[in-house]
């Protein structure tokens, strides 16, 4: 294998989640991490200003999201291997980030050997999408529907109280029933440190401090 190291610009609005994933990223001597953005136009210039070879990018970001990144990005002619990252698995998300350019799609709680794998196939020149993506993907060719529109996505985020993700609803039922986090990650088969960052996520999009808000505003909304 060479020894060059693979240059990637990483983009997500929350450090912490960032911090996670430069952690893995750079436990791995052949991958580092030249910059951090925040937001899909910060991604771009950064993109621009430091060519990496990869830009890791999650989907929802404030100002520009991560698919509207990459399309413009295609757009102007920059070339540019990337991976969305997002905590959804809606068909709408899939399809449009294909659409946009994107070369591999991973769901935010995949493992680490998966995340590898999907980084090192992509500077391959390769695509790479998780099982359940990839199903999406066969399903669409086999049965084409008409292309998904913003309004649907829209609509699908509202469906749940706080735009909660289904991940983070499973989380939050096992975290009320008592459980710990490192008892989650195993009946999950995710890391600690994804659980966690549900957990983080949770508290921040319920606006609660504690076990015992947490549980009331669960309860005030019907969400068990």
């Amino acid at each position: 294998m060479s020894s060059t190291k693979i240059r990637i610009v990483l983009a997500d609005d929350h450090s912490l989640v960032r911090d996670g994933i430069r952690a893995l990223l750079e436990s791995e001597s052949n991958l580092i991490v030249i910059g951090e953005a925040s937001n899909g136009e910060e991604a771009i210039a950064m993109v621009k200003d430091l060519k990496p070879d990869l830009l890791i990018i999650d989907i929802r970001m404030p100002v520009m999201n991560g698919i509207e990144a990459v399309a413009e990005l295609n757009a102007q002619g920059i070339l540019i291997n990337s991976i969305i990252l997002s905590m959804h698995d809606s068909e709408e998300y899939i399809l449009k980030s294909v659409s946009a350019g994107a070369k591999g799609y991973l769901l935010k709680d995949t493992g680490k050997e998966e995340f590898l794998k999907a980084i090192h196939t992509v500077q391959e020149g390769g695509k790479y999408f998780s099982g359940a993506i990839s199903n999406v993907l066969v399903n669409n060719l086999l049965n084409p529907s008409k292309e998904a529109n913003e309004e649907s996505i829209k609509k699908e985020e509202k469906e749940i109280p706080f735009n909660l993700t289904n991940k983070e609803l499973k989380v939050l039922g096992l975290v009320l029933s008592g459980l710990t986090n490192k008892e989650i990650s195993e009946k999950l088969q995710n890391s600690k440190r994804t659980v966690e960052t549900h957990r983080f996520n949770l508290m921040r999009k319920m606006q609660v401090k504690n076990l015992m808000e947490l549980s009331k505003k669960a309860q005030e909304n019907n969400l068990f």
